[in-house]
């Protein structure tokens, strides 16, 4: 190993990245950091006024990217996503699975419109676009992909237990993806991020985000960019040998 191939190691130059919910939050830190590791990034985002002004933002970084308004929960939705991305781009290379749905209620109030409209988001729709993107990533010599889940999949989680659970589930996916295709070349893991100072976190009370951020043996939130290293590591060959595995980025939340 020396300085120039441990720099290769992470250089995404030439690859194509998609990245769902990638216009705000951890989603858009990661398009940026893959664009500045040389990747040509989409980004999916249910409004296509957000898309719009990421994919300038990531143009003016020097890098090429597509905005694409796509709703998860919507699969002709995503057919249009990847195929708006291989058209442009001419292949798929990394696919972030970042959208999701944080809608909470306490078990005893759940209706079926609300679990299926959180189940739709945060499990059917992740899936279903892998399996969409999969002929796209077989062709690709550097497939990966990324499933953001949250530290909730695998801690109690009393009041949010639809969204941790669907983050649970997306988990048992990877690793079925991760054993089904690895054949293909494809390799599969989870980020599963803790506490960090997005919009959805700014959602709650301040006093439930103090509880949040100190809940972590660091105590304190993560700010978006630091999600961008385990992601570049997941992404490229620095992780080759990587697969069906969590990365666990949560300031200690789990371990605590």
């Amino acid at each position: 190993m020396d300085a120039e191939r441990l720099k290769s190691l992470f250089d995404l130059t030439g690859r194509v990245a998609l990245v769902t919910g990638g216009t705000r939050g951890i989603g858009r830190a990661i398009a940026e950091g893959f664009a500045a590791a040389g990747a040509s990034v989409v980004v999916a985002s249910r409004k296509p006024e957000a898309c719009a002004e990421t994919e300038a933002h990531l143009k003016a970084m020097g890098g090429s990217a597509l905005g694409v308004p796509t709703h998860l929960g919507d699969l002709d939705s995503l057919d249009a996503l990847v195929t708006r991305t291989t058209e442009t781009f001419g292949g798929l290379d990394i696919l972030v699975n970042n959208a999701a749905n944080p809608l909470a209620l306490p078990i005893g109030s759940f209706t079926p419109e609300a679990f299926a409209k959180s189940q739709d988001v945060n499990v059917r729709g992740p899936v279903f676009l892998v399996q969409r993107a999969l002929e796209d990533l077989t062709a690709s010599q550097h497939a990966s992909v990324i499933n953001v889940i949250s530290a909730g999949a695998f801690i109690f989680s009393p009041y949010l237990s639809m969204y941790a659970s669907a983050k649970a589930a997306m988990m048992s996916y990877t690793r079925s993806m991760a054993a089904e295709f690895a054949h293909l070349g494809i390799r599969v893991n989870a980020l599963a991020p803790g506490t960090v100072d997005t919009d959805m976190v700014r959602n709650n009370s301040p006093e439930a985000q103090e509880h949040m951020a100190a809940a972590s043996l660091q105590k304190r939130m993560a700010h978006p960019d630091e999600m961008v290293g385990p992601a570049l590591f997941l992404a490229s060959d620095a992780s080759s040998f990587v697969t069906g595995q969590a990365l666990i980025a949560d300031g200690g939340l789990v371990a605590r």
